[in-house]
């Protein structure tokens, strides 16, 4: 998953936009972009536009419910899990229990929906609060379901009083960073691929590339967006170039040809394990977003 679009699952107009915007997975919202009194009317509206374009769709459909405290999740999966989404986004989660907890919920409604078991992925934002920060390590081992961790800012801000999640430059401030490092490290832990968080100034594209290419050369494997002129500028950050993956091809076939030793040389440099490990994982992102060497 390089670009994830969040679009609100209450608009129509907004389900359409954001199916044509070329992301590899739309993330149809139930939660944040959806007003208390239209939950029903965006399951309704969600469930129906999925149902029908589902065959259709270039992209993987996520759907982000509603936190498993507010009551909402149960009726979220009952409206949507019928017309089969790739995975669950979960919203405010304090720990691997929690996916636990989601997976268990699923298993049954798969069951009543003649799904495999297993079917639907879930995509937890472990950081939007202090609890979900502190137990990052918890998602190692948690579920065959988990495909990444991702991270959010704007809810862990309100958790924890802060006016701000950004300086005056425009970089986030320690809490936030430390939140967004355990994403990465925890992650790396559960070999799941690290999402990066929204941008919410879709209008400072400038801005915008330079914190997708931060991501990137971080560890980052995708990030999500609020809008969908955001999604291209994601897909050229995020997709290894041909240079890369040729070189890391050739590193790949350098292990391989010596028997899989411990260190190779390469035009007089030489490469270790470690190295062979980012040229792997290189290449299968790279296969993912199609390209070759």
């Amino acid at each position: 998953m390089r670009s994830l679009l969040f679009v609100p699952g209450d608009s129509e107009r907004k389900l359409e936009k954001g199916f044509g915007a070329g992301a590899d997975t739309v993330i149809v919202d139930l939660e944040d972009s959806v007003a208390p009194q239209n939950k029903v009317l965006a399951r309704e509206i969600a469930a129906r536009f999925i149902a029908e374009r589902r065959g259709q769709a270039g992209s993987a459909i996520y759907i982000r419910v509603n936190d498993l405290s507010t009551g909402l999740t149960d009726d979220d999966l009952a409206a949507l899990v019928p017309v089969k989404p790739d995975g669950i986004m979960l919203p405010k989660s304090n720990s691997g229990q929690d996916v636990q907890q989601l997976s268990a919920k699923l298993r049954v409604r798969e069951a009543e929906n003649g799904l495999p078991d297993g079917a639907i992925k879930i995509l937890p934002i472990i950081t939007e609060t202090p609890m979900g920060v502190l137990a990052a390590a918890t998602y190692a081992g948690a579920s065959a379901r988990l495909a990444g961790l991702t991270w959010g800012a704007e809810d862990l801000s309100a958790a924890i009083g802060a006016r701000s999640a950004r300086d005056e430059h425009g970089r986030y401030t320690d809490v936030f960073r430390h939140a967004r490092l355990m994403t990465i490290l925890a992650a790396g832990a559960a070999e799941v691929d690290a999402i990066d968080t929204v941008f919410p100034n879709f209008r400072d594209m400038t801005a915008f590339t330079t914190e997708c290419t931060e991501a990137e050369r971080d560890g980052f494997t995708g990030k999500m967006a609020i809008h969908p002129d955001q999604v291209p500028v994601i897909n050229a950050a995020f997709t290894p170039s041909a240079e890369a993956v040729k070189h890391s091809q050739a590193i790949v076939d350098a292990f391989q040809a010596a028997g899989n030793p411990g260190v190779v040389g390469i035009d007089g440099k030489m490469f270790d394990r470690p190295h062979l490990r980012l040229a792997e994982r290189l290449l299968a992102r790279a296969k993912a977003a199609g390209v070759s060497a």
